[in-house]
């Protein structure tokens, strides 16, 4: 009796204890299985897959912005593909961002002498009070470089500067043919371009009715010209301060700020140049790099100072994640 009695608690127990491996096996493998070093690869390739697809499926959904500006446009500058588009091809006052031509006609002039001097003349001063424009403040008698007058232009977005480097650049015997050979310049200049919706009547953006482009024109002139080295030099300088030669042979010293709000306010801006006027609204064409790409583009109408600035800002941000 008492031995069936033990054979029946050793099998009882024997039951028991194998019922407490299966479960332990149970609870443990899970964990067991985690921890396995076959498991990591698994796991090590699935996780740029699924960031592949996450990657893609936010390049579907990301949300073109909305912006205050009337037209907009912006390209990868070195692809030249169209990452942003809003009336695009609508053609609109430019204000002064018309000086990008300014600039980019005095420099593609053949054997420009950037050191050669120009001397400020009253004209340009008298025009400045006449319309109400945007000055370098240049001294009548003062001698500028070529170079100097660059960042007059740019910079305080100079229309003095403007019109010294057309008097200067644009052939003829008076001052009124120079200044419509300077612009003709300009027109022709756009033609070879391929900038089929632009047209110039000034060398500021101070226009007669007939200055217009287009948010892709724009563009397309600011990435030709921004090729040049010494216009890149220009339109990503936040300030400058210039020594000049006075009409007495002495000399001063002339402090110039860009308008550009973006120079050390937008990671990476590298230019271009702001725009303003009564029939123009806001104007920026703005550029940056980030890393090895380079977005470029335009604003055209919009409805103040600030929005011009967050419309640029929003297209940029949009850009660099296309």
């Amino acid at each position: 009796m008492s031995t069936d009695t033990s054979s029946i608690r050793r099998a009882s127990a024997a039951v028991v204890t194998a019922a407490a491996l299966v479960a332990a096996g149970a609870l443990a493998a899970p964990a067991a299985q985690a921890a396995a070093p076959h498991a990591a690869p698994a796991a090590a390739q699935s996780a740029p897959a699924t960031a592949a697809r996450v990657t893609a499926a936010a390049a579907t959904t990301l949300k073109a912005p909305s912006i205050a500006a009337k037209g907009g446009y912006v390209m990868n500058n070195g692809t030249g593909a169209t990452l942003y588009t809003k009336a695009a091809d609508t053609r609109r006052s430019t204000g002064s961002t018309t000086k990008i031509m300014t600039a980019r006609v005095v420099l593609a002039t053949k054997n420009v002498n950037l050191d050669a001097k120009v001397t400020v003349q009253k004209a340009y001063s008298d025009y400045i009070v006449a319309k109400g424009a945007s000055s370098a403040h240049l001294i009548v008698g003062d001698k500028l470089t070529v170079r100097q007058l660059l960042y007059g232009l740019m910079l305080p977005s100079g229309c003095d500067a403007a019109y010294a480097l057309a008097d200067k650049f644009g052939a003829g015997s008076t001052r009124a043919a120079r200044v419509k050979s300077f612009i003709g310049k300009m027109n022709s200049t756009a033609k070879s371009l391929g900038l089929k919706n632009t047209h110039f009547d000034s060398f500021d953006g101070i226009g007669n009715g007939s200055n217009y482009s287009t948010p892709r024109d724009l563009t397309k002139l600011a990435s030709n010209a921004m090729k040049n080295s010494t216009f890149r030099a220009v339109v990503k300088t936040k300030s400058t301060k210039q020594k000049v030669t006075t009409k007495s042979g002495g000399y001063r010293y002339m402090s110039w700020t860009n308008t550009n709000p973006l120079l050390g306010a937008y990671s990476g801006t590298i230019g271009v140049k702001t725009g303003s006027g009564p029939e123009a609204g806001y104007c920026l064409v703005f550029a940056a790099t980030r890393g090895k790409k380079t977005v470029i583009g335009t604003v055209l109408a919009s409805t103040s100072v600030n929005a011009r600035t967050s419309d640029a800002k929003k297209l940029m941000d949009y850009a660099f994640k296309k």
